[in-house]
This record gives C-alpha cells, sequence and structure tokens, in this order.
C-alpha cells in the first residue's frame, strides 16, 4: 500500500511543479508581449511594467490567450492603434516557446 502511496505523492508533486512552471512561462511571456506592444503604443519603461502587470492579471480571468489579446486591443484602441489578433497570438506562441526554452535552459 505505501507503494501507491509513493506513486501518488509523486504526481501530486510533478503536476504543482508542472503547473508553476506554466504560471511562470505565461507571466514571462505577457512581460515579453508587453514590451514587444507597448513599443508599438509608445509607453516607456514603468509603463510596459504596469501593462504587464495588467496582461498578466488578465491573462488569470480565463484560459487560453484570448483575455490577453482582448485587454492589448482595448488599449491598442484607447491609443488609437490598430493591431492584429491573428499576428499577437502568433507572437505571443513564438514568446511562450522561447520563454520555455528558457526555463529549462535555466533549471
Amino acid at each position: 500500500m505505501s507503494q501507491f502511496k509513493d506513486r501518488e505523492k509523486a504526481f501530486e508533486s510533478k503536476f504543482a511543479h508542472d503547473a508553476e512552471m506554466q504560471f511562470k512561462a505565461e507571466a514571462r511571456r505577457n512581460r515579453k508581449l508587453a514590451a514587444y506592444v507597448g513599443e508599438k503604443l509608445g509607453m516607456s519603461g514603468t509603463e510596459i511594467e504596469k501593462f504587464a502587470t495588467t496582461l498578466i492579471v488578465a491573462d488569470l480571468k480565463e484560459a487560453g490567450d484570448d483575455d490577453v489579446v482582448a485587454k492589448i486591443l482595448e488599449h491598442a484602441s484607447a491609443k488609437n492603434v490598430e493591431l492584429d489578433a491573428e499576428e499577437l497570438k502568433a507572437k505571443s506562441a513564438l514568446l511562450l516557446a522561447e520563454v520555455k526554452s528558457e526555463l529549462l535552459d535555466e533549471a
């Protein structure tokens, strides 16, 4: 019976670790995405940091990247800048892959 408990505990630990790494990757991706978009919107360093925090919070609302893209488009619209949602999704996916690679290198 102890063997099953040990396996269960190992699976739970791996699940928790994977979830933590995914959160870190998405948060880092959102910071990079904020820098990319912030440049297009004419933001400065502190504005970009605040924008990154906004994106991280937005990303917690629902699964997927649609909430982040919607928040970016909302900010762009407020600044009268037109951005393409599909381009943002592609950039987001590219940045996420880049960040996951960085996290693996750091481990």
